[in-house]
């Protein structure tokens, strides 16, 4: 039986989104290392395929590795995936090949129409942030047909 909440969960979702066909396949570097009850975290190794032209971790990618785990922290709290209304990430530092980012969301309200999640990527040696942000989701989709 597939688990229902908590980190198994969650791996277990990661893994089949980042397994499509489909352009959320290049998060499947990000691995799970814990979350449940609205949170996640996870971490990656920085190598080339991630940099941007200046040799450094792509902002693109920053923001598809944000939007996917704040989607699973959400999830993971036992809400509807939703589409995003809002998608925010600042960017504070770099990150180089080699460099190893945790990725720590966490969700801050799910209502019934409207969700809320943070997200913090750090270099995990030495806890220097690299981006920061969030995102809010329209998560009702439990209307019946009229």
């Amino acid at each position: 039986m597939a688990a229902k909440s908590g980190v198994e969960m969650i791996k277990n979702v990661a893994k089949f989104i980042s397994k499509g066909p489909n352009f959320d396949r290049v998060t499947q570097m990000v691995k799970i290392t814990s979350g449940g009850d609205g949170s996640v975290v996870g971490e990656f190794t920085v190598t080339a395929e991630h940099l941007n032209r200046l040799g450094s971790l792509h902002g693109g990618l920053t923001a598809t590795i944000l939007d996917n785990i704040t989607t699973y922290a959400l999830m993971s709290k036992g809400s509807h995936p939703g589409v995003s209304s809002c998608l925010n990430v600042s960017y504070l530092s770099t990150a180089k090949p080699g460099d190893v980012i945790e990725v720590d969301a966490v969700t801050l309200h799910a209502g019934r129409k409207m969700a809320y999640i943070e997200c913090v990527l750090r270099n995990k040696a030495d806890g220097r942030i690299i981006a920061k942000g969030g995102q809010t989701k329209f998560v009702d989709f439990n209307k019946s047909a009229e």
